[in-house]
């Protein structure tokens, strides 16, 4: 390749990188943690209430209350006792304004209103793709970035890609910190290149793959994509309400006929369309075990009746399904069971790291060699890359400590407070001072994850381990070995501060 070419690569690896690796950073972050997004709400549970008696007569009786309530035209969704927890929900939701509501039972009441998106489970997820921005502004951004992301790593391969086999495994240790941390970075995003890829493809679909195909819409189908698309989208095609009452058969009853129609079905969850009408129709979503790569099928029924309108089981996909589930799975994890969500977790973490690595590389890379005083770009983008970084990893840890303490709406303001404090810290501090101080502070907060979850349950870690709760036992665990990596992190930080290369923005002499 010749030098030129070389150097305009790189060139669009580092801007590209710096524009998005901070908000990568936090995707990767988060996204490593919701793989086991409902493990996490298993641990934030108290020990004695995570299983309900009759899981289906209370769907049952909660999808009445619902019904009788004054609630505009829209679809309701059933979410039944299971995966997604040991009580069931209802979401009330009009896709054309956008509207949302949930509804879960209540013990005197029946009937308890909750906001749609509430808990820390739900806003680390949240967090995953929007970065804590606006729902809607954060996905579509994160779209772009996703985008930018493929150029990244298709610059990073042609940059290193001439001596791929010779440094692949390469990890040379000594005084050299710089080229320590080249190697790290390299090795990382090769090995792990395949699944970029993957992350980096599937992110832009599932975030702005409506705005991909609005061209199409136009230039292509004469606006009628969406009527091509819906055998894609929709198990049965929407059917207009009939204008008259009809009583739909019991919740049992629709489960029953729907794991008629696919032997094996799993369900976990019944969307009404109509709800109430002649016209009613109720489509049962759920897991059935066949070997393809996304397991989701769905029975869509005539709700009054029982009779099957329509069946999607993986192995009767059409194409653009089969593509579409399978960029879904592929991203989150959702294949494999435990095995990968282990890879995916580490994956996730490593790319983390990556992102991570590549700003420090770059201020390493700009300062100035032969004096103590640095330019201001690298001190800036050092307190950014602090900030930032470690800003959500002590945010974050902060709140699974709301999660399993606080009522639930403290998690996403205990996040921004101390994420906005680590940002304005890093800011006001030397970088050698502040990344030492914040990775104390991740290591502190990680480390009271076991203690907030012992308090909020009733449950220690050795007694997780005792009666056998693994979500419990593995997520104290965890949070254990890595505030133990972040203090030897702070260490290792301070460390360099006092003895390294006094030439340095990472210098405390």
């Amino acid at each position: 390749m010749k030098a030129a070419t070389l150097r305009t690569f790189l060139s669009l690896h580092t801007w590209v990188g710096l524009l998005a690796g901070m908000l990568l950073f936090i995707a990767f972050y988060a996204g490593a943690i919701t793989v086991f997004t409902h493990e996490l709400g298993d641990w934030q549970r108290p020990a004695a209430g995570r299983a309900a008696a009759d899981p289906v007569g209370r769907s049952q009786a909660l999808l009445d209350a619902v019904l009788e309530q004054p609630l505009e035209e829209g679809g309701v969704y059933l979410v039944l006792p299971g995966e997604h927890g040991p009580q069931p929900s209802v979401y009330w939701y009009d896709e054309s304004r956008g509207e949302q509501r949930r509804f879960v039972p209540d013990d005197v009441a029946v009937l308890e209103e909750t906001p749609p998106r509430s808990g820390f489970v739900d806003f680390v997820y949240d967090l995953h793709f929007t970065a804590g921005l606006p729902r809607a502004f954060g996905t579509y951004l994160f779209g772009v970035v996703c985008i930018l992301y493929g150029l990244a790593l298709v610059s990073g391969v042609a940059i290193y890609a001439p001596g791929f086999f010779k440094d692949l495994f390469a990890l040379r240790l000594g005084r050299n910190i710089k080229r320590l941390w080249q190697d790290a970075h390299n090795v990382v995003g090769m090995l792990s290149l395949p699944f970029h890829v993957v992350f980096a493809w599937s992110g832009a679909v599932l975030t702005i793959g409506i705005l991909l195909l609005a061209p199409f819409q136009s230039l292509v189908y004469d606006g009628k994509l969406m009527q091509v698309l819906e055998a894609d989208f929709e198990v049965a095609p929407h059917v207009a309400p009939a204008g008259v009452a009809r009583p739909m058969l019991p919740v049992a009853e629709l489960l029953r006929r729907a794991e008629a129609a696919v032997p094996g079905l799993r369900a976990e969850g019944i969307d009404f369309d109509n709800a109430g009408d002649a016209n009613a129709r109720a489509t049962v979503y759920g897991a059935v075990a066949q070997r393809r790569l996304s397991n989701l099928a769905g029975v869509a029924l005539d709700a009054t009746s029982g009779d099957v309108v329509a069946v999607s089981e993986p192995r009767h996909y059409t194409p653009g399904r089969a593509l579409l589930y399978g960029l879904y799975t592929l991203h989150f994890g959702n294949f494999g069971e435990y095995a990968v969500k282990w890879l995916y977790f580490a994956l996730g973490l490593a790319g983390a790291f990556l992102f991570y690595s590549g700003n420090l590389l770059w201020i390493e890379a700009r300062r100035k060699r032969r004096q103590p005083e640095q330019p201001r770009r690298t001190r800036v983008m050092a307190a950014l890359t602090l900030g930032v970084c470690l800003g959500c990893v002590a945010g974050v840890s902060a709140a699974f400590l709301a999660g399993a303490l606080l009522p639930e709406a403290w998690a996403p303001r205990l996040y921004f407070i101390v994420f906005f404090a680590s940002v304005a810290w890093a800011a006001l501090r030397r970088p050698a001072r502040a990344g030492h101080e914040l990775l104390w502070l991740c290591a502190l907060l990680t480390a009271a994850i076991p203690l907030a979850g012992w308090l909020g349950s009733g449950e220690h870690l050795p007694a997780a381990f005792v009666h056998g709760h693994w979500q419990r036992f593995f997520v104290d665990a965890i949070a254990l070995a890595m505030a133990l990596v972040f203090w030897r992190m702070a260490r290792a930080t301070l460390r360099r501060g006092s003895d390294g290369d006094p030439n340095s923005v990472w210098s405390l002499r």
